[in-house]
């Protein structure tokens, strides 16, 4: 049987990440053999779409079980399309995880256990500023907060640069290549530079660096191929209901026979996905337009 578990590291002996759709890796464990392969969570920085993207892969790789601390609606529903047991509420070391399931220890959920975008905002660390410096306001101000503004663009920002913001504005902004603007931690000043709360804002600080390079070579790979990830609807399961058209923050949706969408408008946010009650919806690599 080929099970995945969220990890937050690339072997069996690293800790199971609470998050679905952001943790760091998905390590792929064939439990007649133990052989494990780690996969490297594309989906990590993304504005939005993270756990449907996620589990859409775990559905290519021929996953049947995924084991994880929390799952969220739009993931599960994938998983349920996909025919993919979900277990929750998992914790501990990855190996020791994988003896329990063997084991039969864990039974599946019968539904998903936290709501939409929980791993947005989950363990965020102190806060980060901004050096001075021009920055490309394509690309977004460097802020590394998730607050809710008011931004509908695809900006790893507020701006309509990469990523899938959905009302995400001032997060997750990233410094142009070549530009003099960088991150600075924010330093207490009860705290001594030097000391360990420094060396793991740092640590945080390169793990977000690491995430925004992620999603600009994503962004690159899309302009290049002429495709990115957007929304599908399956015309046989539509009822031209217009409930998608209605929650669709950038206008990507209009109603004819049955609802119809703009992948160079979709952002891949997930809230027509959430709230189509008829399930009609999908996220799917697309050819754009240039």
């Amino acid at each position: 049987m080929k099970i995945a578990v969220t990890s937050t590291g690339p072997t069996l002996d690293d800790n199971v990440e609470a998050r679905f759709g952001r943790c760091a890796y998905f390590l792929i464990t064939d439990t007649d053999t133990m052989q494990c392969e780690p996969i490297e969570n594309p989906n990590l920085a993304l504005g939005g779409g993270a756990g449907i993207q996620s589990a859409q892969l775990m559905s290519e790789k021929g996953v049947t079980t995924v084991l994880t601390g929390n799952c969220g609606p739009n993931a599960f529903n994938v998983f349920g399309q996909a025919g993919i047991q979900v277990v929750v509420g998992v914790t501990g070391i990855v190996r020791d995880v994988i003896e329990q399931f063997r084991a039969g220890k864990f039974s599946s959920a019968d539904g998903p256990n936290v709501q939409s975008h929980f791993g947005v905002g989950y363990g965020q660390q102190p806060e980060q500023i901004p050096a001075s410096g021009p920055i490309n306001p394509a690309i977004g101000n460097p802020g590394m907060g998730m607050g809710r503004g008011g931004g509908r663009g695809r900006g790893m920002g507020g701006g309509r640069g990469m990523g899938g913001g959905r009302g995400m504005g001032g997060g997750m902004g990233a410094v142009t290549p070549g530009s003099t603007g960088s991150f600075v931690v924010a330093q207490p000043s009860n705290v001594p530079i030097g000391g360990q709360l420094e060396l793991d804002q740092l640590r945080h600080q390169a793990e977000m660096l690491k995430q925004q390079k992620q999603e600009i070579e994503k962004r690159i790979s899309e302009l290049e191929s002429g495709r990115k990830a957007a929304a599908f609807v399956q015309p046989d399961k539509c009822t031209s209901c217009g409930i998608c058209a209605d929650v669709c923050p950038t206008n990507a949706i209009s109603i004819d026979k049955y609802a119809v969408i703009n992948p160079n408008l979709c952002t891949a946010c997930a809230a027509c996905i959430s709230e189509c009650p008829n399930g009609a919806i999908i996220i799917t690599q697309q050819k754009i337009g240039s």
